[in-house]
This record gives structure tokens, sequence and C-alpha cells, in this order.
């Protein structure tokens, strides 16, 4: 018996690997305080929890769902976006639910590479967008992301031949791992850029809600000529605190949706329908479980850039997203930096390469953990730097 190729050529998912170190650890008796990975430690809100215990005893709920999800939850998104971003979607040609953002990346590289094809990717970037363009048979171009660029890819520097043969622009802002962001200027070339080579955009904005300082990130489809050319990959995981509970949408571009549907339809059987129900009550309920979020991320995100700033990384503040992107101080590679935390004090970050070649010299660091557990990774951080300036 032998497995595919394309499974002899994936690299372990770098989540894997971190979650077996913790687990090794813990099994020595380790205290571990971990910013490895970004899954919101606050509940789901108590009104979506109740739309759920609600929507569970209703037979009809316990069959299939369709592909495409209920009217009621694809109108639920599209009115959503168009009181967040003043944007208009047909809820029956522009919107699909999705069993998370993460699911729907994965599937639209079906709908879009073909073998020898070529996806813009970047590097660092979630590693779906990479492997999904490898499942289908092509090949991921890497956009280096740099400091020196706010972590923008540079569409010039990409050479013609790798163009001649791309068919999709990966974007993602607010940017994870970097937490970088993009404004409408950045979009607007991004628009220019696919229509003269052709290239479908695939916009991951999975964190457009976790915004801090009163800056409010925008929508790539707000650019005019926009939804000639791409689609937006969104979630409800990171916004109302539901990633365990696998439910997203795509929006954008309907022929886009419609390839991404006839992936959809022959590979799954859509989003259950007491979580699409929990869905509606999300988008068209009480918003004020945003800004709590919000402001909770907010004091954790200022207690570790001070511990790390004052460890001796460079990092900015980040404007956006659930992550502190850290530059690690001279003499460490990001992987030596990380072994060096999880060995000495027990705290585990994720070093930059997980993300790509160009995330050596920076690790990440996800504000995910309790407050307690925050304050006293910092604490360890600083007592650690402390020691070891001696």
């Amino acid at each position: 018996m032998r497995l595919s190729n394309r499974i002899e050529r994936v690299p372990p998912y770098p989540f894997v690997e971190i979650t077996r170190k913790i687990n090794q650890k813990r099994a020595e008796g380790v205290d571990i305080i971990t910013f490895a990975i970004g899954d919101p430690d606050i509940p789901t809100p108590k009104h979506i929890m109740d739309s759920l215990h609600a929507a569970s005893d209703v037979p009809a709920n316990h069959r299939y769902p369709e592909s495409d999800g209920l009217p009621e939850f694809r109108q639920a998104v599209a009115d959503w976006y168009q009181k967040r971003f003043g944007l208009t979607f047909d809820r029956d040609k522009e919107v699909l639910p999705l069993l998370g953002s993460k699911e729907g990346i994965a599937n639209i590289a079906y709908a879009l590479i073909d073998a020898g094809d070529v996806a813009l990717v970047p590097d660092p970037g979630y590693p779906v967008y990479s492997i999904a363009t490898m499942f289908a048979g092509g090949e991921p171009y890497l956009m280096p992301l740099t400091e020196e660029n706010d972590f923008l890819p540079d569409l010039s520097a990409i050479p013609e031949d790798v163009l001649r043969r791309a068919k999709v622009l990966w974007i993602n802002y607010p940017n994870n791992p970097t937490a970088a962001v993009a404004d409408i200027s950045f979009y607007e070339e991004v628009v220019a850029f696919a229509k003269k080579w052709d290239l479908a955009v695939c916009h991951d904005a999975a964190y457009s809600e976790v915004a801090f300082d009163g800056y409010k990130p925008v929508s790539f489809l707000e650019v005019p000529g926009a939804r000639d050319v791409g689609i937006e990959f969104h979630s409800l995981s990171k916004s109302y605190n539901m990633t365990g509970w696998r439910i997203g949408m795509a929006v954008g571009n309907a022929e886009l949706i419609r390839g991404l549907f006839v992936i959809k339809s022959n590979v799954d059987s859509g989003v259950n329908q007491a979580i699409q129900q929990m869905g509606i009550t999300a988008l068209e309920g009480d918003q004020a479980c945003i800004d709590e979020n919000t402001r909770t991320y907010e004091r954790r995100r200022n207690t570790l850039v001070e511990a790390l700033r004052a460890c001796g990384l460079r990092v900015q503040s980040p404007k956006a997203s659930l992550y502190v992107w850290a530059r690690v101080p001279d003499g460490f590679t990001s992987a030596e930096f990380a072994a060096r935390l999880i060995d000495d004090i027990g705290v585990v970050v994720t070093p930059g390469p997980n993300f790509g070649k160009s995330g050596e010299g920076y690790v990440r660091l996800s504000i995910t953990a309790p407050d307690a557990r925050v304050d006293e990774g910092a604490q360890r951080m600083l007592e650690w730097s402390r020691k070891n300036a001696k």
C-alpha cells in the first residue's frame, strides 16, 4: 500500500508539531503558557449560544443541510456586509456559506487551478494558500512580505514569465502572521494588477473585526472593479468567538462563487442548519460583543508589546488581528529563540519560518490566551531577559 505522491510532498502542518512539543513539556510537568495558536479563549456570546440551543431541537435541523446554505443565512451575510462595508450582494449568486473560511480557502484552489498553473502566495502567509495550490496540481509562487515594504507584496517584482502562468493572487489583510494592514490604495493597485494579468484575487479577511485604537479595516471589495476579479473569505470564528462551530462565508464575484459551490456540493454537505441559525443571530444581533472582545485583546496586545520591547525585540504595536509579530534579538534564529523560551520558561511562540522562509528572524505571538496567562507569560519573559542580560 502506498500513499499518493502529494502526501509525501506535504510538510507537517506547523501547529501539529507545536502541539506535540506542548504536550511533551506538559507531560514533563512544565507549566506551559502558549501564545502559539490564534484560537479565541473567550466563549461564544450567550445570545448566540441560546439560538443554537433552540435550533438544535428543530427536527429539520437534524437532517442533511444544503451545500449552498439557508437563504436566511445568506441574506444575513449580505445584510451584514451592507451595514459594515456599504456593499450590496445578491444572496443567491454572490454569497456562499463555508465550513469555516479555511475550508473555502482550500476548496477554491480546485475551482481555479489546473496542473501547472501558478498561484501568487504571500510569504510569510497562512500555509493553506500554498498547500491547497499544490493539492490542486498547481505551483505556489512566493511573494516576500518584508518589513521595509510594510509587509505588503511588491507586485512589480513578480517576473513576467510567472505572471503569464498565474491564475490566482492571494492577499490577506489584516494579515496573519505579520498583523500588517492594507488601505484602499493597495487594493486599488491589486485590482488593476489583476485585470492586467487576468488573475482571480482571493482575499482572506478573517480578522477584519479585530482592530484596535479606533482603526476600522476596509474590505477589498470596496474598490470599484474588485467584484469583477475577486472573492473575499470571511469567518465568524474570530469576530464572534465561534472557531469550534466551523462557519464562515465567501462573497464576491458570482462566477467564482459558482465555481466554489460546484466543488463544495461534490465534497461536503454544507453547514449544519442549527449552526447557521447561530450565524444569523451573530450577524443580525447585538454587535457589542465585538467591542468587548476588542477591549480584551487590546489590553493583551499592550502587555505583550511592552514586555517584548523590554526584552530587546523590535515590534510594532499591531493595529489589527490576533497577533504580535516580533523581530527576534540579534544572535538568534527564529527557531532558536522559540526553543529557548519553551525550554527555559515554558512560554510557546511560533517561529516565523513556520509561515514561510521570509518569516525568518521573527516570531508570532497570539493574544488569545486568558489575561492572567498573558500577564504571567510577559513576566516570565521579562525575568528571563534580565537574567540573560547579566
